[in-house]
């Protein structure tokens, strides 16, 4: 009988953990060529677009780090199960202050909670990252991370997977702030790039199919969200972004066209991303001043 995951994490606590960053001016231009929108002006003093702080406090581990996955085998917030599979889950943010580019900026993390739970496919293990952003001494930017992880390969894994992908055609809106994509191989290369996220599901189609079971490479959760909070940059310049929270449902696959679309009732805008075959695969919710 294999142990509960609750007991591999019974002593782990890893302690907090400091970093700093010069927020330069280069990620934050590459991301804007690569959604083909505009983006902030590179020059010191810009504010930084709320989640564009994943461009940045990036680590590029040793190759030989990395396991079968393309993930880091060991660090500070993977929890030690073994053969860990990982889901990035949703999160939230609070907005004191945006970060500025060419400033130099503090991020202490810190693991807020570990909690074990039985879903449909077996047990899973959701653990929350704290992340705290200083500027010149002043907090700016508080914002949590959920992680869903499970051992093992999991219900569904393996070259078997049921879904038949329509790559044709685009879902129909449901509000008037609208933003559309296609990925296609090179931009979800060029994400991962962007983030040092080297994992084999969003580049490695055969490995996406055979081993995770997925019938395409899978576009990123964090790139979902983000095209969400986009969608408010490109149609609210003017207003603020004081506090977010997402959520991620369902994964969409390579060449499927994305709808991003959003009802504005202020101060709340309500944001989705969607395709023909699933109305939800991310929500968020963003209060704005």
């Amino acid at each position: 009988m294999d142990e509960p995951l609750a007991s591999y994490v019974a002593s782990w606590h890893p302690e907090p953990v400091t970093e700093t960053d010069a927020l330069a001016p280069g990620p934050a231009a590459a991301l804007s060529a690569l959604l083909d929108l505009p983006g902030p002006a590179a020059r010191r003093g810009e504010p930084l677009p709320p989640l564009w702080q994943w461009l940045y406090f990036l680590q590029w581990a040793p190759q030989r780090a990395l396991g079968a996955d393309g993930h880091l085998r060991d660090a500070r917030f993977l929890p030690p199960l073994p053969h860990r599979r990982r889901m990035f889950a949703g999160g939230r943010s609070e907005i004191t202050a945006p970060l500025r580019l060419g400033e130099p900026a503090e991020r202490l993390s810190s693991l807020a909670s570990v909690t074990p739970k039985r879903g449909r496919t077996g047990e899973l293990l959701f653990v929350t990252e704290r992340q705290e952003f200083r500027q010149n001494g002043r907090l700016c930017l508080v914002e949590e991370q959920d992680i869903v992880y499970r051992s093992g390969t999991g219900t569904g894994a393996g070259p078997h997977h049921p879904l038949i992908l329509d790559t044709s055609a685009t879902a129909p809106p449901e509000g008037p702030w609208q933003l559309r994509l296609h990925p296609d191989e090179t931009l979800l290369f060029r994400f991962s790039a962007l983030t040092a996220n080297a994992h084999r599901i969003h580049y490695d189609t055969p490995y996406a199919r055979e081993v995770e079971g997925y019938p395409a490479p899978v576009v990123h959760g964090p790139l979902l969200a983000l095209l969400m909070l986009e969608l408010v940059r490109v149609n609210a310049p003017d207003r603020v972004v004081r506090s977010l929270s997402y959520r991620l449902h369902r994964p969409a696959f390579l060449a499927e066209h994305l709808l991003v679309d959003g009802v504005f009732g202020d101060p709340r805008a309500a944001l989705r991303v969607a395709t023909r075959r699933e109305p939800r695969h991310a929500t968020a919710e963003v209060l704005l001043t």
